[in-house]
């Protein structure tokens, strides 16, 4: 026990001669990085006819832009991302949080420097003097007394205590930086993928009345073929039971579009019951082509949320660092120096000034182990923070592996279903010329018609998918950095 004592005072004063603080110096956890995100990684992804369908490809070598979401080529879209920047109150949040981060941080920074304190206070008295001795070198029992004092105390970090609490403090700060940033990636992934999805409901719900319109028209050729004895009560059911499902599909469209409408507003900042939420139209989005990939090395570089996991392993590191600097000795240095007298004006004449001067060392002697108890709770946190830190990274990785496989999927998805309308709309044709000659019955016209527009509105879904799957790419890469600095400059 002595030797483990020496040894212990030998290390602190080694410590506090060398100025370093005690407890682990930071380093970035190790990691086991893949080369690739994917086991076959696509290079283009399908292309298929008509908007939205461009073939995509990716660049390792592009760099993520900050204003990523300009690269789909609307105004609409980029109004409301700048419109949500400045008004969704989670960036006011996140701001609000950064900001306490970094005025912990200064208010902890000033324990470096002494503290510098002034007093001054006035006393009315009346002494005894019949009983005891005066006070007072006159001897008058009621007098005024005056005190004025400076107080100067300093802590010495010798240790690092303060160093590393810190050094946790800044590691807080940058985390809620690095949260401020994936606020505003999230904010304008979910800006933009909800306009393109209104934009796509819109288009489907324009189909859908379309389809509404020729099957109504079918329906009533159908009952007067009935009356004149050319079509069946089977022809007219058949089609009054289409005609039903067409109506029945509209209703749910309509409240999807309208909840997703909400939830735009409220992404800008805005009540639900707002107006002046500009529509995206689908055609006037364009998938951008080139997209940036890059490595899984540089991933962890970039996320902001892998980087905000990774300064709560830098704070936990510097809390064990407290942790031990707490078990050793603590030093301080206060003085004082001051006036008092029964007049204001005399307070420091010869005579009536003091000062003093106090060291003062403290250590904890024997405490049931509890401050070596709380290095432990440190040190497992520190492993916890680790292991959350891994588990963010892994998550990263299969995100972008993930959105890779949606990329070229959907791709193929949206070529698929391009053919299948081109295909629809052939059928639908010769359905037509066929009815016109007398080949068919209007009930092939109204089957041809059904399968048709719903050959669209898939393909007005696989579309819409292929942006947002474009959208989760640049979300998934950390989304760009720009600073509220560089905003500002740009804007300007």
């Amino acid at each position: 026990m002595y030797a483990f004592s020496r040894t212990f005072l030998a290390a602190a004063l080694t410590a506090a001669l060398s100025g370093c603080a005690v407890g682990p110096d930071y380093h970035r956890p190790d990691l086991a990085v893949p080369e690739h995100f994917t086991r076959e990684a696509p290079q283009t992804t399908a292309a298929s006819e008509g908007p939205g369908g461009e073939a995509q490809h990716f660049d390792s070598a592009a760099k993520l832009p900050q204003q990523w979401w300009t690269a789909f080529g609307s105004p609409e879209i980029n109004a409301l991302v700048e419109r949500a920047f400045a008004h969704n109150p989670t960036v006011d949040a996140a701001k609000a949080a950064l900001k306490q981060a970094h005025e912990s941080t200064a208010a902890q920074f000033d324990a470096f420097f002494p503290v510098l304190q002034a007093n001054y206070s006035a006393s009315r008295q009346s002494n005894p003097v019949g009983t005891i001795s005066p006070t007072l070198t006159s001897g008058d029992p009621i007098y005024t007394l005056h005190t004025a004092q400076l107080n100067v105390s300093y802590a010495p970090d010798v240790f690092g205590l303060n160093r590393r609490t810190v050094e946790s403090l800044s590691a807080q700060e940058a985390a809620q930086r690095y949260q401020l940033q994936a606020v505003y990636t999230t904010l304008a992934s979910n800006v933009v993928s909800t306009a393109i999805q209104l934009a796509a409901l819109d288009e489907q719900i324009t189909a859908v009345n379309e389809q509404i319109v020729v099957n109504q028209k079918a329906l009533d050729i159908l009952h007067q073929q009935a009356k004149a004895g050319f079509a069946s009560g089977l022809d007219v059911a058949s089609q009054e039971a289409a005609f039903a499902q067409v109506q029945q599909a509209l209703p749910p469209l309509q409240k999807q579009r309208e909840q997703t409408r909400d939830m735009l507003a409220v992404l800008v900042g805005t009540a639900p019951s707002d107006t002046t939420v500009v529509n995206v139209t689908l055609d006037g989005v364009h998938l951008p082509q080139a997209l940036p990939l890059a490595l899984p090395s540089e991933l962890v570089k970039q996320r902001p949320d892998v980087r905000a996991a990774e300064e709560q392993v830098h704070a936990a590191s510097a809390g064990v660092g407290i942790a031990i600097a707490n078990r050793l000795p603590q030093f301080s240095i206060t003085g004082n120096y001051g006036g008092t007298a029964t007049e204001f004006s005399q307070m420091f004449k010869s005579g009536n000034r003091f000062w003093g001067l106090t060291g003062n060392l403290a250590e904890t002697l024997f405490d049931f182990g509890a401050l070596k108890h709380h290095q432990n709770a440190a040190e497992a946190a520190l492993d916890q923070a680790t292991a959350q830190y891994r588990g963010v990274v892994l998550g990263a990785f299969q995100n972008m592996a993930d959105t890779l496989y949606a990329l070229d999927a959907d791709a193929k998805g949206l070529a698929a279903s391009v053919n299948a309308e081109r295909a629809t709309k052939r059928s639908l044709d010769l359905t037509r010329r066929q009815l016109d000659l007398g080949a068919v019955n209007a009930l092939a016209l109204v089957t041809a018609e059904q399968a048709y527009q719903q050959a669209r509105v898939a393909r007005l879904q696989a579309q819409a998918t292929r942006f947002a799957d474009t959208v989760a790419l640049y979300q998934a890469l950390g989304g760009g950095w720009q600073t509220d600095k560089e905003r500002a400059a740009g804007n300007s």
